[in-house]
């Protein structure tokens, strides 16, 4: 059996080819390695939006609260974020290979148990833990690429991992929807089980270890404490400050709290011997550039999906499945557009194709602010189909500007940064865009209330129907007589989509800004070190 660890010395000119020896049967395969590795990835990207759509099923069959429905995403988001850097350094540190395969063992015993859990605790407890070793499982699925895949063939291969995790992101909601309907909530995680079983399977036959000479030997506790706490406290905010309110003092404070700990983070960086992320790695402009972007591209991916949502189920009165289907334009594009954006790049470099990029995804939002309550079928699958023709090469170069430009020894810290950047941009978006969202219902209902001719309200009640509102749902008392109800599904409708208009207007000038940021990037200076000569 060939070896499953390769040694890579670190050349001395990053342009000179230097990896393992080319491998012989299913062990080190490229393409296989990369199918392999998609396997484990899909199951973490489906999680993060399929849960969405069985949360209301759990919180009927478990008796759960809202605040305890809310913790099932955000203990998983929370987990994933904070931990994705340190599991990063886990990878370099003892392979790869192990990282992954731990990874999808953990990810998908986790999922099984929530399935068989019978109180929302444990279902929260179980979330948290897949977070934890989907954290293992994404860095570690770069540096394997990274490790296996020569450099003229390695954007190919992330823009297929790119379209991989695109895919199931836009396609959890139909699947969860799916699952649901004619099923049970439980097997929405019942159906991570065979999918890790036929990972790991593939990940012992195929998946083959290539570490760097130089990789870290010790650990970095104070700086794996400190980032964990900073990302804590950054995470917490941004999930929590919609409900507790952007001036107030505990959303303040954990804000402030973690730019004490990340300041902290870079003055313990700067001393010991192996740091958990070396500083040095961010005079790269360009990984820098990478860094910001993919923050900005998820602050207007994600941030705007949320909305999209709420108008197609609660305005266009849709099905979970109706609108998931509804997204199917998205998930093509990205589909399509993925290995596409990685073959222009690999020929032109990264940096026309990630400014090209955020220009689609701005007009794509610019033309989502213009979206009405009775805009066509036809017209949303134009914007959406958009939106995945620009996300498509800026997944795909964002992350190979990041873990191209960082030293081999380092590429899973790369992957874990490339993965907590897209988690913190997403994170900012839904809360940023959220509150706008949230400021302008608060602004226009009341004058759209009284324009209407509709009963006065107290304010008690307004801010009832302004919180329905915010996501969509109409107010209506039981009792309300038709000629009222319409005129406050009309209200409610109007006065949602003006909003949601409002922070697609500011997504798109994110977008822009992100353009601008593209601009900086350039291919990998290290994108060639250690790469495998595996056959392709």
């Amino acid at each position: 059996m060939t070896s499953q660890t390769t040694v890579e010395k670190a050349p001395r000119n990053p342009r000179d080819p230097v990896g393992p020896a080319p491998a012989k049967g299913l062990r080190g395969h490229p393409w296989l390695t990369l199918f392999s590795v998609a396997i484990g990835v899909m199951m973490v990207a489906l999680d993060g939006t399929i849960v969405a759509i069985a949360n209301p099923a759990i919180q009927q069959d478990l008796g759960a609260s809202l605040a305890d429905v809310q913790w099932i995403t955000n203990g998983y988001m929370l987990a994933l974020a904070v931990s994705l850097i340190t599991a990063g350094k886990l990878g370099d540190r003892f392979g790869h290979r192990q990282t992954f395969l731990i990874g999808v063992v953990g990810f998908a015993a986790a999922s099984g148990a929530i399935g068989l859990s019978d109180s929302v605790a444990l279902v929260i407890t179980f979330r948290v833990l897949q977070g934890l070793f989907g954290a293992l499982l994404m860095p570690a699925a770069l540096g394997l690429l990274r490790a296996t895949f020569p450099a003229e063939k390695l954007n190919m291969a992330i823009g297929i991992w790119g379209m991989v995790i695109g895919a199931s992101t836009a396609g959890g909601p139909i699947l969860g929807g799916v699952l649901v309907e004619h099923v049970s909530w439980q097997s929405v995680f019942f159906i991570n089980v065979p999918v890790g079983i036929l990972a790991l399977v593939l990940g012992v036959l195929i998946l083959k270890d290539h570490r760097a000479e130089n990789a870290p030997r010790s650990f970095d506790v104070a700086g794996i404490v400190l980032l964990s706490g900073a990302m804590f406290c950054l995470i917490w905010a941004l999930i929590k400050g919609s409900e507790w309110g952007w001036g107030d003092i505990q959303t303040i404070g954990f804000l402030v709290g973690a730019v004490v700990l990340f300041l902290a983070f870079a003055l313990v960086e700067q001393r010991v011997k192996e740091p958990l992320v070396p500083l040095a790695m961010f005079r790269s402009v360009p990984l820098s550039a990478g860094t910001v972007l993919m923050v900005l591209m998820a602050f207007a991916f994600m941030g705007g999906l949320f909305f999209v949502t709420f108008y197609l189920q609660n305005v266009h009165g849709m099905k979970a499945v109706d609108a998931g289907l509804h997204l199917l334009p998205l998930t093509a594009m990205m589909i399509v557009a993925s290995p596409l954006a990685g073959a222009l790049i690999t020929k032109f470099g990264p940096r026309v194709p990630l400014v090209g990029g955020m220009v689609c995804t701005a007009v794509a939002c610019f033309g989502m602010s213009q979206l009405a309550v009775g805009t066509s079928t036809l017209t949303m699958s134009v914007w959406f189909a958009l939106l995945g023709l620009g996300l498509a090469p800026v997944m795909v170069g964002a992350t190979e500007v990041i873990v191209g430009n960082a030293p081999m020894e380092l590429s899973g810290v790369a992957g874990g940064l490339q993965q907590a950047a897209m988690q913190v941009g997403g994170s900012l978006g839904t809360a940023v865009l959220g509150a706008i969202m949230a400021s302008r219902v608060d602004s226009e209902l009341p004058g759209n209330w009284k324009d209407a001719q509709l009963p006065p309200l107290t304010p008690e009640q307004l801010d009832q129907a302004s919180s329905a509102i915010k996501v969509g749902m109409p107010p209506v008392p039981k009792d309300a007589p038709p000629e009222i109800a319409g005129k406050i599904v009309g209200v409610a409708h109007d006065t949602f989509v003006s909003g949601m208009s409002t922070a697609f207007m500011v997504a798109g000038i994110v977008a822009v800004i992100a353009a601008l940021v593209a601009t900086l990037t350039k291919r990998g200076e290290n994108a060639e070190a250690g790469m495998g000569g595996g056959h392709i």
